[in-house]
Parts: structure tokens; C-alpha cells; sequence
């Protein structure tokens, strides 16, 4: 009896212990806004000499799909990828300083908004 009930209580425990409690298991969106130039992931933070001005560059790099839209970070020298949104809504702002406001995942921005810097 002594055992049934020991291991009725491991189980127990075991359940508790395993099952995530909703505060720990809840993951908060919460969205950033990073200032940097619509570049193209050939060029990233510094565009090749010869190619024009950045708008043209980027316009040139991601011409027939070969080239994606990136954040250039220039004040902290980091690229960020931008999720399919964000390609849709960068592409008017190629070449440009913008504020990308999104959810951060890494190297990859989940846009939610786009504007021009000052």
C-alpha cells in the first residue's frame, strides 16, 4: 500500500513538474524599432563601387528575384533578413534610411511597419 501510494505521489509531482504553467509557457510579442538603410543581401552594409547610387544598387541586386531586401543596422554593423512582409513594403524604400518597427528574431525582422528616417 505504502508503495502504491509513493508512486501515485511521483506521478503526481512528475505531472505537476512537467506540465507548463500558462505565464511560462505565454511568449510576449513585443515589437522593436531599428533604424538602418533598405539594402540588398549581396551589398548589405556597403554597396559596390560603380553601381550607382544605393537606390539603383539595391534595385539591381534584387532584380528577377535574385537579390532579398535587408536592413543595414550601420550604426551597430548588423544585417537583418525581413520577412515576406517587410520585402513587400522595404521595396519603396530601397536605397533609403528607414525606421523598421517588427518583431526581432535573430537576424530576422517581422515587419509590421516601415518609414522613412530622418
Amino acid at each position: 500500500m505504502k508503495t502504491i501510494s509513493r508512486m501515485l505521489m511521483l506521478f503526481m509531482l512528475g505531472v505537476v513538474l512537467v506540465t507548463p504553467s500558462p505565464s511560462i509557457a505565454k511568449t510576449t510579442r513585443t515589437d522593436r524599432t531599428v533604424t538602418g538603410v533598405i539594402s540588398d543581401n549581396h551589398c548589405g552594409l556597403k554597396h559596390v563601387a560603380g553601381m550607382g547610387d544605393d537606390k539603383s544598387c539595391t534595385l539591381a541586386c534584387i532584380k528577377d528575384g535574385k537579390g532579398k531586401l535587408v536592413l543595414a543596422d550601420t550604426a551597430h554593423k548588423r544585417v537583418y533578413n525581413l520577412d515576406k512582409v517587410g520585402q513587400e513594403k522595404a521595396l519603396e524604400f530601397a536605397g533609403q534610411k528607414v525606421k523598421v518597427t517588427g518583431r526581432v528574431t535573430g537576424r530576422i525582422i517581422h515587419v509590421t511597419k516601415i518609414e522613412a528616417a530622418a
